[in-house]
C-alpha cells in the first residue's frame, strides 16, 4: 500500500489544518527536490507558485508539467512521484473532503 504524501515525503507535504470534515495539505518543492511514490485522496489543488515538475507513476511513466500560478482544479485520487524542474519554489494548497 503505498503511503500518504504527508507521511512518505514530510519534506515536502505540511498538513496546514485537519478536522472531520477537511484536511489542508501544503505541498512546497524547492528545487532539486523530489518525492517518492506516495497517495492523495481526490480533492481541489490550487497553485500559489507555479513551476516545472515531473510526475511519475508507480510503472514508472513520467510526464512533465507546468504549474500555472493562480490555477485550481480538481483532481481524483491518485499515486505519483513529483521531482522538481524548476529554479524556485513551487508551492501547491491541496484541499482533501472527507
Amino acid at each position: 500500500m503505498v503511503q500518504d504524501a504527508a507521511v512518505a515525503a514530510p519534506n515536502v507535504y505540511t498538513v496546514l489544518f485537519e478536522d472531520e470534515h477537511v484536511r489542508l495539505v501544503e505541498a512546497r518543492v524547492k528545487p532539486g527536490d523530489s518525492s517518492p511514490l506516495h497517495s492523495h485522496p481526490a480533492g481541489l489543488v490550487y497553485v500559489v507558485s507555479g513551476g516545472k515538475v515531473t510526475f511519475g507513476t508507480g510503472a514508472g511513466d513520467r510526464v512533465d508539467i507546468e504549474l500555472k500560478t493562480g490555477t485550481s482544479r480538481w483532481r481524483a485520487a491518485e499515486e505519483h512521484t513529483t521531482a522538481s524542474r524548476d529554479s524556485a519554489d513551487i508551492v501547491v494548497l491541496i484541499f482533501e473532503p472527507k
